[in-house]
């Protein structure tokens, strides 16, 4: 048997090898970390402020090119942020712009002016990968309206002989926990001027009662009258009455009498003529 064909193929090949995998390593695309697909974003807090308040947000932010498969952050994660209202007079939301780490959230404040009305939040969440060449984004927003609200206003007197420490306050309103007021440290004979501020907009028509108790102090402290309970009443006003059925109703009754009207005089002018 002739082993000469078969030793010239082996040596072509071998010959050709460094060409054929140079020519795979051009062809082939550069291997990149895979990522996640969509950007995802939120805002969340309140969708009702108090006049002249600020108040803390959470701006979520994640996914896109910034992010690989197993969650690690690749790029960079950004919020653009942007407000709309009748009077932007004292209305921010700081920072305005910013990065999100992998903690996938940022907290920002808005603050509002003393104007009652409608306040638009835009923000656009931006993903970019390390080396810039793809970028995703979404747009998220909400409407925060902002309103006058009840001020709860009452002194604590430190009673007893001996300094109290800063504590903790709750404000109720019918019997469920809204609000909370942090009380600085009393020396003895001390005051201190608690001051809460609720936006009554969206509660129901009708009697509504706030309340503060400091019981758990164990009367070390007292409201200013002696006792360790406040209580205080809200009546809210229900909505004006719609009077659009009853302005219909009119309308149609005295088109109607003007019609029965004009059909009674028509029918005697034809009557007299017949005569």
């Amino acid at each position: 048997m002739n082993r000469r064909p078969w030793a010239v193929l082996g040596l072509v090949l071998l010959l050709a090898a460094p060409t054929f995998l140079f020519a795979i390593s051009v062809v082939a695309p550069p291997a990149r970390a895979a990522t996640t697909e969509a950007v995802t974003g939120s805002i969340s807090g309140p969708n009702i402020v108090s006049t002249g308040s600020t108040t803390l947000y959470q701006v979520y932010g994640w996914g896109g090119p910034a992010v690989a498969f197993n969650a690690t952050v690749v790029g960079t994660i950004k919020y653009y942020s942007a407000l709309s209202a009748s009077n932007l007079t004292g209305v921010s939301f700081t920072p305005a712009s910013g990065n999100i780490s992998s903690n996938k959230s940022v907290l920002v404040d808005l603050a509002v002016g003393n104007a009652t009305e409608t306040v638009t939040i835009d923000v656009m969440i931006s993903s970019l990968n390390s080396n810039a060449s793809e970028n995703k984004s979404t747009n998220v927003s909400t409407t925060v309206h902002v309103v006058q609200p009840y001020v709860i206003s009452a002194t604590i007197v430190n009673s007893s002989a001996t300094t109290v420490s800063a504590f903790v306050v709750f404000v109720t309103l019918d019997g469920s926990v809204v609000g909370r007021v942090n009380v600085t440290s009393l020396t003895s004979g001390g005051t201190f001027q608690l001051l809460y501020e609720y936006p009554t907009s969206g509660l129901s028509s009708g009697e509504h009662t706030f309340g503060i108790s400091l019981a758990q102090e164990h009367g070390l402290v007292t409201f200013a009258n002696g006792q360790t309970q406040y209580t205080v009443n809200v009546y809210v006003n229900g909505p004006a009455p719609d009077y659009t059925l009853w302005y219909v109703a009119g309308i149609v009754a005295f088109f109607g009498a003007i019609f029965i009207f004009a059909s009674r005089v028509a029918a005697r002018r034809r009557g007299a003529t017949r005569r």
